[in-house]
């Protein structure tokens, strides 16, 4: 890692000193917990392809419950990842698409979705040799 990468880094985790740690301050943790979910990542790919309505996005998570994906998209609406767009159809149709914060986030979300799909192999051969050593 060099210096300017290790600085950043530093710099954004000072909030997070255990000796006067506030959860709420440290800006890595702050960032981490929402996109870190279970489904942001999923719905977060999804529209950084493109746009999509609610019902499209239920269809590419078919294992998200909808009061799962509606608050999920509100989070990350939220968090100013993606805006919401209600269009005056009947009945009501919402289309959803990334903001520019969510397409400066996705830019290095996509480095690690892409490690975590070339090396889960290695990892799952880990987790195997850790349970098998009797560690776990």
């Amino acid at each position: 890692m060099d210096q300017a990468v290790r600085s950043a880094v530093k710099a954004a985790t000072a909030d997070c000193d255990r000796n006067a740690w506030d959860a709420g301050n440290c800006p890595v943790r702050d960032v981490m917990n929402r996109i870190s979910g279970k489904w942001s990542t999923l719905l977060l790919e999804a529209l950084a392809e493109k746009p999509h309505r609610f019902g499209e996005l239920r269809r590419l998570v078919p294992d998200i419950s909808q009061r799962m994906l509606t608050q999920t998209l509100r989070d990350l609406q939220r968090d100013g990842y993606i805006e919401r767009e209600v269009f005056p159809t009947k009945p009501p149709s919402v289309e959803y698409r990334m903001t520019p914060l969510g397409r400066s986030l996705f830019g290095p979300l996509s480095k690690v979705l892409a490690w975590a799909a070339e090396n889960h192999d290695a990892v799952r051969a880990a987790r195997r040799s850790f349970d098998d050593a009797g560690l776990a």
